[in-house]
Formats: structure tokens, sequence, C-alpha cells
């Protein structure tokens, strides 16, 4: 009933003028800031792992400001959930996108890390292709069926839960669809390695460069930014990566945490600081949360 309730609240909000869903986003991160203990704990943890150098007081400040962006993030999706196309595209303006227009029809990744903006763009690369990607479950039913169904509100997008495998992502992109891939959390080193990440070790996937070598697709990383006030997003395709592929799966899994590493540094406050990174530890070290 909560989740249903908070829908209908989302529902309500995104028929406001865009300025006033940022106010909003701000007030309610804010508010955020205070009363979630654990994910302020996991955050603090997480900055001050990767900004070692920083003072504390610039670390809780730099913590309150991803709150209210991460809130914004939530909140403003009420926009990409039910205001038209038209909307939708007036918020976001996009750089590089040659970029995308030169991977059309032919098998591609793009590399969507997670920043608090992500879902912008995804609707954004939504209305002008049909791509293919993955998503988990969630604890709810019902949340988890509202979600699929907003992301496939445009064009013939295919979703696959994580349980179903690598198939029919690899067949997705055989057709020509880019695979939207985020694969920048801690999954375990099932299928990865420890990679560092802000010179701390991280269960990092290596698939990305596998699903590259077994379909002959390039990679094209896909940031999306929340720009001051109410100026919406923007949106950057960058060129595709040369040389990727290579033949050591490890030095891919690098390269993609230093370009994430480095985008994270140019806007601290909008990457996803709140997951639980470094959950997942090598033997010898110690539990982190």
């Amino acid at each position: 009933m909560a989740v249903r309730s908070g829908v209908f609240i989302l529902w309500l909000v995104h028929f406001l003028p865009f300025r006033v869903i940022v106010l909003i986003g701000n007030f309610t991160g804010s508010l955020l800031y205070l009363l979630a203990s654990e994910r302020r704990r996991v955050g603090s943890i997480n900055l001050q792992l990767c900004f070692p150098d920083m003072s504390d007081a610039a670390r809780r400040q730099l913590l309150r400001a991803h709150f209210k962006m991460f809130t914004r993030g939530l909140i403003e999706r009420s926009i990409l959930w039910w205001s038209r196309a038209a909307r939708i595209n007036s918020l976001i303006r996009v750089e590089g996108i040659e970029h995308f227009e030169a991977i059309k029809g032919r098998p591609a990744i793009l590399l969507t890390p997670h920043f608090v903006a992500m879902d912008a763009g995804g609707q954004w690369v939504a209305q002008h292709a049909d791509s293919v990607c993955m998503y988990a479950n969630q604890k709810n039913v019902y949340l988890t069926e509202l979600l699929l169904n907003k992301r496939k509100r445009f064009g013939n997008q295919l979703l696959y839960s994580r349980q179903q495998g690598l198939r029919p992502i690899l067949k997705g992109m055989r057709q020509g669809k880019p695979f939207i891939y985020p694969p920048d959390q801690d999954q375990g080193i099932k299928d990865g390695a420890f990679i560092p990440f802000f010179g701390v070790p991280a269960a990092t996937m290596t698939s990305m460069s596998r699903i590259a070598q077994m379909t002959g697709a390039i990679v094209v990383p896909c940031i999306t930014r929340m720009l001051p006030g109410g100026e919406g997003y923007l949106l950057t395709f960058y060129p595709a990566w040369e040389n990727y592929p290579s033949s050591d799966a490890i030095l891919d899994a690098r390269r993609m945490n230093e370009f994430i590493e480095a985008r994270a540094r140019e806007m601290p406050e909008q990457y996803f600081w709140l997951h639980k990174r470094f959950k997942t530890r090598p033997a010898c070290e110690q539990k982190i949360y």
C-alpha cells in the first residue's frame, strides 16, 4: 500500500513545473540525509575511501549534495514515467550525438554507469533507438512491473532479468540493438575480479569485454548529468573506444573503472555513493560496511 501511495504522489508531481520539482527534490533530499542513517553511513564510508585527502567537513557537504541529487533523480522520474516525449526531450541537451548515430544498426554497448540522472538519458535513448538491457527484480512485484512498463514506454525495448543470463542480450545485440549496460555495482567476483576503483580493490565485472568479443560490439560511453537549477540534463555520448576489447579482460575492466572514476571526479555529487560498492572483499581483508 505504501509503494502504491508513493507512486500516486509521483504521478501528481509530474504535473508541476520542472523548477518546482527540482525544489521538491532538493528539500526532500535534505530531509532524507537526516533520516536515512544507514544510507548516510554507507555514503560516508564510500567517500572516505575514495576521497581520503578531503576534509571531514568537505565530505559531509559532498554527501549532503549527493542526497539532494539522488532524491531529485527519484522524484524527476515522475516526468520520465508520465510526461509526453516532447516534454522529456525539451529537458535534455545532447552532446556527441554523432557517436550515437554511428552505432545504429551495429552491435554496440552503451556504457552507462550509475550516475543519478542515468534514467533521463535512458529515456532519450529509448525514443531514438530500440535497445536491449538487463534489470534486477525488486522485492515488490508491483514496483518491478511498474519499472519495466515505464522503461518500455517508447519504441520496442527488450528487457531481461539477470536470471535469464546473457543469451537473450546477445541475440538482441546481433539484431542491431545497443545493449545499455551499467556494470559498476558490486555483483561479487563470480564473473569478475578485484579491480582498483579510486585506489580501492572493488569487485568488478569483466563481462563487458567478453560481450564485445563475442558480438563484435563497439563500446560508446553514455553519461547523463543533472544541470544546475531547472536547466534539465546534459546527455553526453563519448567516442567509441579504440582497441577494445583487448586480449586481457582484466586490463579492459581497469580501463572501464578508470573511465568511470574520471567522470565521477568531474561531478562527485552525482555518482551513486549510497550503494555498497566495496561490499565484496578479498579473502585477506575485513568487511568494510
